[in-house]
């Protein structure tokens, strides 16, 4: 059983304990560290009227500060991205009731494109903070959310279904209870893959950030200061200057948080590894070690993981001993059919109401040819996932057995995956013109290029976990070439791999509004699909056709969710047991 919370045991206060050079070191660091999160919290409430004027400044001197800003919506998001993708992954794995309505709605809401949910959530966010900046800042927050959680969700809810069959005995063994069961099993389990998808939910977060700080909504626009206002403005001037400032300084924040953040609690997981031995997998992270070798630090981890270990006593299972454990409750063979019955009934009227809001102002004849444009993006996303997995998934396996390489790869990967197809625009703008390319071939490669990383983060994740028994197993057999790949490998990450590809496919058409509708200066490049048709009725604040896009992108991921990955997810989730 893996224990989550396992503090040492500490009597002495903080004060009692002396300082060692260590405690020095990482002082000044996490001073730093707060001031600016306290300076850049206090940024974020100011005085703001809907139609003032944000200047953004190209000036270099201010790209820290933009930085900052971005870093703490960013992490905000990932902080509610995290508490929903808890909630969600657990409701829906442990409920079958529960799961035929969440994982569908799961499925529409990561394809929905992050205008979507700006066009419709800017105006309650400033109606709710009037005369304040806040709201418009909790509109950028929620947007960037929106690119961050459906992975994060998904990916645990993956790992919980797919929890080994003798862990899930050890638990019944034990009479633990659901809270406990989540805390002491689930979640250490589903540690290693999640904290990749965060990796890649962050990464995500700069792929979109453009579209949540520089918001332009029915004419509105307002620019919060960030990177992805600065990009902005760099693509409306065309400087090309500015942009290769704005890419030096996403590098240095996405190397910042990575040797910060993500590294030490990559290190910290690596004790949640299913397997008996680690052998050379061990994960290094030089704060981690400072941290462990400070006084303070220690005594204060300890203090926190004692407080939270109290809570795994909460909603325990009362237990005499001796009586047998009590047998679930029997379910009434009539309910689920109500509940199919209520779900099919909620489907139709939610389908009958975007009609009625769509036909109010929409004939049939522009309904069709959305449809038609729905089809073209669907065909964009099927071949490039398709060869997305070809080239990844082979690098991925050798990355994930590999840990040495692995933590080279891994800030590469970061800065790749985050890296904003809009900072493409000026070469893909010069290319397809200079040499009068079309545009409805040669834009499409945009559309993966940031959501391919899914596969590779998610694969390489899968890849970490295999036990280093079974691979000395597979060696001590003979095992070599495409039969080594074909019982073991492959096997290994397939469960992993289905969840990389369909956050992937789910974010390419979401990409899809940025990927199809390319602006450099006042050069427009368009491509025939649902995200330039969404874009372009965004641009306008033409609500209803975007309904109508919208509405029609999810019908089809709904139908290739339905009818393609899931089957695959079922496959993964049997050979799992």
């Amino acid at each position: 059983m893996f224990e989550l919370f396992s503090p040492r045991k500490a009597d002495r206060s903080l004060l009692a304990i002396s300082p060692n050079r260590w405690d020095w070191a990482l002082l000044p660091l996490v001073l730093i560290v707060l001031l600016a999160v306290a300076f850049g919290a206090a940024q974020m409430s100011r005085p703001f009227m809907v139609g003032e004027a944000t200047p953004i400044s190209l000036d270099p001197a201010y790209l820290p500060y933009y930085l900052l800003r971005t870093i703490l919506r960013m992490f905000m998001a990932l902080g509610f991205s995290l508490l929903f993708s808890f909630v969600f992954a657990a409701i829906a794995a442990k409920y079958r009731a529960a799961e035929k309505v969440m994982i569908p709605m799961l499925d529409i809401l990561q394809s929905v494109p992050i205008l979507g949910f700006q066009a419709i959530a800017i105006a309650p966010f400033i109606a709710f903070f009037p005369g304040n900046l806040l709201g418009v800042e909790c509109a950028a927050i929620f947007a960037i959310f929106t690119s961050q959680a459906w992975n994060m969700a998904f990916s645990l809810y993956q790992s919980i279904r797919t929890v080994p069959s003798e862990l899930n005995e050890a638990a019944r063994v034990f009479r633990l209870s659901g809270w406990q069961r989540f805390w002491r099993m689930e979640l250490p389990y589903a540690m290693p893959g999640l904290l990749w998808n965060m990796m890649m939910s962050m990464s995500g977060g700069w792929f979109f950030l453009v579209a949540a700080e520089a918001i332009s909504v029915a004419g509105q626009d307002i620019k919060l200061p960030g990177i992805g206002a600065y990009i902005a403005v760099a693509i409306e001037a065309r400087d090309l200057q500015a942009i290769l400032w704005a890419i030096g300084a996403m590098l240095a924040g996405i190397v910042l948080y990575d040797q910060l953040f993500f590294r030490p609690l990559l290190a910290w997981a690596d004790k949640f590894r299913f397997e008996e031995s680690q052998g050379d997998t061990a994960q290094r992270s030089w704060l981690l070690d400072w941290g462990r070798r400070s006084r303070w630090m220690r005594a204060l981890s300890d203090r926190v993981w004692s407080l939270l270990r109290r809570t795994l006593g909460w909603f325990s299972l009362q237990h005499d001993g001796t009586s047998p454990q009590t047998s679930a409750r029997a379910i009434h063979p009539w309910w689920p059919r109500i509940w199919n019955a209520l779900i099919l009934f909620a489907s139709l009227l939610a389908v009958f109401k975007l009609a009625m809001f769509i036909h109010s102002d929409i004939g049939l004849a522009e309904i069709l040819h959305v449809v038609k444009l729905g089809l073209i993006t669907l065909l964009r996303v099927l071949l490039l996932i398709g060869l997305a997995s070809l080239i990844w998934v082979p690098i991925a396996v050798w990355i994930g057995l590999r840990p040495k390489y692995s933590q080279r790869v891994q800030g590469a990967a970061q800065f790749l995956a985050a890296f904003p197809v809009n900072l493409m625009f000026p070469l893909v703008v010069y290319v397809l013109v200079s040499m009068q390319l079309n545009p409805n071939i040669w834009l499409s490669p945009l559309m993966v290029f940031g959501t391919q990383w899914y596969i590779l983060f998610n694969v390489v994740a899968g890849a970490a976990t295999i036990p280093n028994e079974l691979r000395l197993a597979s060696d001590n057999l003979g095992l070599k070439g495409w039969l080594k790949w074909k019982r073991v490998y492959l096997p290994a990450v397939f469960p992993s791999y289905i969840t990389g590809a369909i956050t992937a496919s789910g974010g390419s058409w979401n990409a899809s509004i940025v990927a199809e509708y390319v602006t450099w200066g006042k050069t427009t490049l368009i491509a025939d699909g649902l995200g330039s048709y969404i874009k372009q009725m965004t641009d306008i604040g033409d609500f209803h056709r975007i309904g109508l896009g919208i509405g029609v992108m999810c019908i089809f991921v709904m139908l290739l969710n339905r009818f393609f990955w899931r089957k695959l997810y079922l496959l993964a989730e049997d050979r799992s047991h």
